[in-house]
């Protein structure tokens, strides 16, 4: 098995493709799954690492359906999984944050996804492929999982830095997908975009070039670090930025804030106050 980095190339992976125990799982939209993949890669729903129940969609699964997700996948230990989407890492990021809950840590992420693939000519396929499936023994190390408890018992400790990624105006309250708008207290707001680099096809932007941007804004890694977005998609690539700078302490609020703007007692704070 060659030695593959948490951030990959597709000009890497392309030449690895038949590297052993190598599982790509593609978070695309179903439709663009069926148009065009990486060959032997298999299609995973979105909404299978999502609870999906109002209000708070983003929160996780039932143990008993990422069990079933995992063992169709064939997930065993020996396996390096790369994970890509079609949309800069969003869905991608949540997948591989779902496999360090359940402490798998072998993979990587394909930088720029899809997008990065097909702008590099490299050859797709259409055939769907079914996974060699096994049985999976789920164990939660929810060390990596921050629950609204936990945050309301953190909050305006020195040591926290909760990064919002969602958009300015859900940030400051102007624009609402909750029944209240606004941001939890002290966090900052990086929205997830600004992550990546558009004129090279959804890359990320360099590292230690974010790592400069997120310090200045006080997310830094002597800090637990709780990222959230509406559903912990959007967060789910600015937990993978967290992952990839290394940062000690990394926790991501799967209910974000289609939990914490739906509820009456959780303290907000908005543009006006």
């Amino acid at each position: 098995m060659p030695a593959f980095a948490r951030l990959i190339e597709p000009e890497f992976l392309v030449e690895h493709l038949d590297a052993p125990q190598l599982l790509i799982v593609d978070l695309s939209k179903a439709q663009v799954h069926a148009e065009a993949h990486i060959a032997q890669a298999i299609h995973v729903p979105a909404s299978q690492l999502l609870r999906g129940l109002p209000p708070a969609h983003g929160l996780l699964p039932e143990a008993s359906h990422l069990e079933e997700l995992l063992s169709y996948l064939g997930l065993r230990e020996d396996m390096h999984v790369v994970a890509y989407d079609d949309e800069g890492g969003g869905w991608a990021g949540r997948f591989l944050w779902t496999l360090e809950l359940v402490g798998h840590k072998n993979y990587s992420y394909l930088n720029g996804g899809l997008v990065a693939w097909l702008a590099a000519n490299l050859p797709v396929e259409t055939a769907l492929h079914s996974p060699d499936s096994t049985r999976y023994t789920l164990r939660i190390h929810d060390q990596h999982l921050a629950e609204l408890d936990y945050i309301l018992r953190r909050l305006g400790q020195e040591d926290l830095a909760i990064w919002d990624a969602r958009s300015p105006e859900e940030f400051d309250g102007t624009r609402q997908f909750a029944q209240r708008g606004g941001h939890i207290p002290g966090a900052v707001n990086f929205e997830w975009t600004r992550a990546m680099d558009t004129s090279r096809h959804l890359r990320l932007r360099p590292l230690e070039e974010l790592r400069t941007e997120l310090a200045s804004m006080g997310i830094t890694p002597d800090k637990e670090i709780i990222t959230h977005c509406q559903t912990h998609h959007r967060s789910g690539l600015t937990w993978l930025i967290g992952k990839l700078l290394d940062f000690p302490r990394l926790r991501a609020y799967a209910g974000s804030w289609g939990e914490w703007g739906n509820l009456r007692h959780t303290p907000i704070t908005t543009s006006s106050n």
